[in-house]
C-alpha cells in the first residue's frame, strides 16, 4: 500500500492594516521632523553666513510690480562693527528696551499690548527685537494664530544659537527702512547719503522712529509726529549700554 504525503498547506502572512488615524500621525511625524531639520539646518547657516533675501523683500517687489512701480530692493549686508552703535542704541530705546535682558520674549508688554488691542484701540505688537527679526527672516507678514506661533518657535532657536550680538546684526541688516530699503547701510545712504557707521544720534534715531511704518513716514523731511519721535529716542539713547554678553 503506498504511503501518502500529507501535504502542509502554506498559511498565508498576515497583513497588519494600519488605521488611517496611524497613517495621518505618520505622515505629521514625518513632516515634523523635515520641518525641524530644514529649520534648524538655516538658523545655524545664518548664524555665520549672511542673510541674503528675506520674505518680506519678496512679497514688496511682487506688489511693486503688480503697482506697475520700479522693483527696487536695496540691500547691502555690513558686519555689526560698521553700523553705528548710536543706531544699535536707538532701535533698542525705541522697539525693545529690554532687549539686552529678556530671553525673546518681553511679557508685560505683550500684556500691555493685548489689553490695547482688547479695548478697541490702535493694534499694537509688542514683538521684541527677536521676534521682528524671526519674523523677518524666515517667516511672512500677518496675525494669523500659525505664524505667532512659528515665530515663537524661531524666537526660541536664534536666542538659543545666535545670541543677542548676532540677532541684533541680523535685524539691522535685514528689516525694511523704507520702501524698497532694507538694513541699516542701504537705509543710511537712501536718507542721509552716508554709510552706516557714520551716523550721529539724531540721525539714528530718524531710522529708528520710521520703523513702525517705514513706507509711510520719512527719516528726513520728517512730519511733526516723526520729529518728535526722533527727539524723544535720541534723548534715550545715552542711557542705553551695549552689553552683548
Amino acid at each position: 500500500m503506498a504511503a501518502t504525503k500529507k501535504i502542509k498547506k502554506r498559511s498565508t502572512p498576515r497583513t497588519s492594516k494600519k488605521s488611517p488615524g496611524k497613517i495621518i500621525l505618520y505622515l505629521f511625524f514625518k513632516l515634523f521632523l523635515w520641518f525641524f531639520g530644514i529649520s534648524l539646518f538655516f538658523v545655524i547657516l545664518y548664524k555665520f553666513v549672511p542673510v541674503p533675501f528675506t520674505p518680506l523683500m519678496a512679497i514688496r517687489a511682487i506688489e511693486h510690480n503688480s503697482e506697475n512701480k520700479e522693483m527696487v530692493c536695496s540691500h547691502d549686508w555690513v558686519a555689526l562693527e560698521y553700523i553705528s552703535p548710536n543706531l544699535q542704541k536707538a532701535v533698542i530705546s525705541s522697539e525693545d528696551g529690554l532687549f539686552l535682558e529678556h530671553n525673546g520674549f518681553d511679557f508685560k508688554s505683550m500684556q500691555k499690548a493685548f489689553e490695547s488691542n482688547q479695548k478697541g484701540k490702535k493694534l499694537k505688537g509688542g514683538s521684541t527685537i527677536s521676534q521682528q527679526t524671526a519674523k523677518n527672516v524666515f517667516l511672512w507678514q500677518g496675525r494669523s494664530y500659525l505664524r505667532k506661533g512659528l515665530e515663537a518657535y524661531f524666537t526660541v532657536l536664534i536666542e538659543l544659537i545666535w545670541g543677542k550680538e548676532r540677532i541684533m546684526e541680523v535685524y539691522l541688516n535685514s528689516i525694511e527702512m523704507g520702501d524698497g530699503v532694507y538694513g541699516a547701510q542701504a537705509a543710511s545712504m537712501h536718507w542721509y547719503k552716508k554709510e552706516a557707521k557714520n551716523l550721529t544720534k539724531y540721525e539714528a534715531a530718524g531710522i529708528a522712529a520710521i520703523l513702525p511704518n517705514p513706507r509711510r513716514f520719512k527719516a528726513t523731511n520728517s512730519s511733526s509726529y516723526i520729529n518728535k519721535r526722533k527727539a524723544k529716542i535720541s534723548k534715550y539713547i545715552g542711557y542705553v549700554k551695549l552689553d552683548y554678553q
